[in-house]
């Protein structure tokens, strides 16, 4: 089962180059950040045709997340516990069945939390919180679990072209980056440094700065694999080719390749 997370940066707008990754990459699972629609006006049927089911959490403008799997979605969530205030369209979770049991995914876009001395970092955190009490429950339940999309964290120095240049963003600061470890202390695994210590596995590019063209990226688009999910791990890619696209995403595919059929 090949499992992506993809911050598209507004699905109506990269309809196109969404239809040609799904059919190049190939993946069953999709979790999608960034529609930036409602529910309503998410170009579904053109997805459908592809052989995808679609749930959606949308809100208008900002933010939104969707899940498309080649498998019925059950028990589709939206909205992350913690704050019944919290409007924001951040969170959708859904169960596939397969012969060997289910599997558990989690779409999340967190908080940007810049600028951080503001309330907005004050919301990351306590969203890091929400989802660090989240995983520990659903880890009770010992089935893979993969929490899935843009986290809005670089987690260590390797993951960033120049740290020094971000030493005072919300995404690299030192709480971020415990609230980020304090997810990993649960159990979770992160996929790519599973398989890979190389520096420069980036998944963003600023579109200011020529940051693309000088590969002055980030890492900031995650999969977490609870124990069940990272024993069968097989694969992990970034599809960076996608963003030299034309009107790209600054954010590119992340997948992993999981062997289910060992389950």
């Amino acid at each position: 089962m090949r499992i992506a997370t993809w911050n598209v940066n507004s699905v109506r707008q990269r309809l196109d180059h969404l239809l040609v990754w799904l059919k190049d990459c190939a993946p069953d699972i999709v979790c999608l950040q960034e529609i930036k629609c409602v529910d309503e006006a998410f170009p579904r049927e053109a997805i459908e045709a592809l052989g995808y089911n679609v749930v959606t959490h949308g809100q208008k403008t900002f933010n939104g997340v969707a899940l498309l799997s080649k498998y019925p979605l059950e028990e589709a969530t939206p909205r992350l516990a913690g704050d019944d205030d919290d409007l924001h369209a951040r969170f959708i979770e859904g169960v596939v069945s397969l012969k060997t049991g289910v599997v558990r995914v989690a779409c999340l876009y967190l908080p940007n939390g810049n600028p951080p001395e503001t309330e907005k970092y004050t919301y990351k955190l306590k969203w890091m919180s929400r989802l660090l009490e989240y995983s520990k429950e659903r880890l009770k339940t010992e089935e893979p679990l993969i929490l899935a999309g843009d986290f809005n964290v670089i987690p260590a120095p390797r993951d960033v072209h120049n740290p020094a240049a971000w030493v005072g963003d919300a995404l690299f600061k030192p709480q971020t980056r415990e609230s980020f470890q304090a997810l990993l202390g649960l159990g979770l695994t992160d996929a790519l440094r599973a398989v890979t210590d190389a520096p420069s596995q980036y998944t963003f590019w600023d579109y200011q700065a020529g940051a693309w063209q000088k590969n002055w990226g980030i890492r900031i688009d995650h999969l977490l694999l609870s124990p069940q999910a990272a024993d069968r791990l097989t694969g992990v890619g970034i599809n960076k080719h996608v963003r030299a696209w034309e009107k790209p995403s600054d954010h590119v595919p992340v997948w992993i390749d999981l062997d289910l059929a060992a389950a």
